[in-house]
């Protein structure tokens, strides 16, 4: 039986292609970061790290993950990415070596505030307690549905 190419890694991540191009992108917008000026205020002062770009399988949609430094209102600086996408669609064009140039979408990474929890979670006195002791231990050597 054959299988169209559409069906083939249905339900798996991305591909190696997808991750490529992805990490290319990411490279490419943080150099974009780091030598453009821009008109609007909320980017002129605003340091901001690429974290992750995720693309599409058809690589014409690219999702960046960012986080914005130094306390800036993470809403506010995704919003003026979003708002300059087409700057950073132009910029990518010439950085990243494509058919099509990924239309992009600027989101907050949220991963660092979900370890924090994550992290706080682990500091609680009950968890640490439980982790001190080590997993419960079975009376029984030959398991719980032995008889």
């Amino acid at each position: 039986m054959r299988h169209s190419k559409k069906s083939v890694g249905h339900g798996k991540g991305p591909s190696q292609r997808q991750l490529r191009v992805g990490e290319e992108m990411r490279h490419a917008l943080a150099r974009t970061f780091l030598q453009a000026s821009f008109n609007d205020p909320v980017l002129q002062d605003a340091t901001v790290t690429v974290t992750e770009v995720r693309v599409s399988p058809d690589l014409k949609n690219a999702t960046a993950f960012v986080v914005p430094l130094g306390g800036a209102d993470t809403s506010e600086v995704v919003a003026a990415l979003n708002k300059a996408a087409g700057f950073f669609r132009g910029c990518l064009g010439h950085e990243v070596n494509l058919r099509y140039t990924p239309r992009v979408t600027f989101a907050a990474d949220r991963s660092f505030d979900q370890a924090d929890h994550i992290e706080s979670i682990l500091r609680r006195p009950r968890v640490q307690r439980d982790l001190e002791e080590g997993p419960a231990q079975d009376p029984d050597p030959a398991g719980p549905n032995s008889q």
